[in-house]
């Protein structure tokens, strides 16, 4: 783990020019493994798999992308680049390039809400799929419409749209963001002070904020929204769901319903677990991806 996070504290990263931008990602593992494709969401960046990486990376070959708009990959101004279809075109496009026709995918928040529709569109590019606290885009569309408790929840994502967001979150040196990433993780243990560096370091990168908030923007997701996925949204993919139910912005009523979309799911509730489930219970996290992916054929 101490080598991958160096390699990144060094300036160093790989990089692809896929679907017309330039992606960054960081590898762990022998290239010409099974693939395991990671996808952060807001406001993270590749660094929150970093865990993952070091463990998956000794039997797989386990990559964490800096999606759009964030960190080290490019940062399209206009907002129609940042449209879910092209969020799924980067994907698609980022693993032809890196040699994969079939890979297992994970993904957190808005990087599973991107797995989800890529599981959508593209079910035979992947072997297995794992989505961490990240609903499926149905199950959302319905509770952002019709359950209060959701819609509550959800107004946070009201003010990630407005033109004063970038302002808000960068204020007092990114305190808002260091606050809901990290909360008392720093006094605990599951965060560090070179944690809270390269978060810095990644939020204060010229147009990063904005590009992570513009997921936001042009999908329009919030309280009444409708579904971002048109169309079928079935997904006839092996998926594992892991679900910190301590989730004060995604609430567990996401899991409801959930096979009627999924049928080949299995879903691992934590109870005391957050929204950072990924940081604050790492091996079980581990664990249990590995245990899924390993049955793959």
């Amino acid at each position: 783990m101490d080598q991958i996070q160096n390699s990144m504290a060094d300036g160093e990263g790989r990089y692809v020019e896929a679907n017309g931008v330039r992606l960054h990602y960081v590898a762990s593992g022998v290239p010409g493994r099974p693939l395991v494709l990671f996808l952060h969401g807001f406001p993270e960046f590749w660094y929150a798999w970093k865990n993952q990486l070091a463990e998956l990376g000794k039997d797989y070959y386990a990559v964490a992308l800096d999606m759009r708009g964030y960190n080290l990959s490019s940062k399209p101004e206009a907002l129609e680049q940042y449209a879910v279809k092209q969020l799924v075109e980067d994907l698609r496009a980022f693993t032809e390039q890196i040699g994969y026709p079939r890979f297992h995918l994970v993904g957190h928040d808005w990087g599973g809400a991107v797995a989800w529709a890529f599981a959508i569109a593209h079910p035979g590019r992947l072997r297995r799929l794992v989505i961490v606290n990240a609903p499926h885009p149905a199950i959302f569309a319905r509770e952002l419409q019709s359950n209060p408790a959701q819609q509550k929840a959800s107004q946070y994502m009201i003010a990630f749209r407005s033109p004063g967001a970038e302002s808000m979150l960068s204020a007092n040196n990114y305190a808002m963001l260091i606050q809901v990433v990290m909360g008392q993780g720093l006094q605990t243990g599951v965060f560090n002070d070179a944690d809270k560096e390269e978060y810095l370091k990644a939020w204060s990168r010229p147009g990063a904020l904005t590009g992570g908030l513009n997921y936001y923007r042009a999908s329009r997701l919030g309280p009444g929204s409708e579904a971002f996925v048109a169309g079928s949204t079935t997904v006839p993919v092996p998926t594992l769901v892991i679900w910190g139910e301590k989730d004060t912005a995604l609430l567990p009523g996401n899991l409801d319903g959930l096979r009627e979309y999924v049928p080949d799911l299995r879903i691992e509730r934590i109870p005391d677990a957050s929204h950072w489930v990924v940081h604050e219970k790492p091996a079980q996290v581990n664990a249990l991806i590995r245990g899924f992916l390993d049955q793959s054929e």
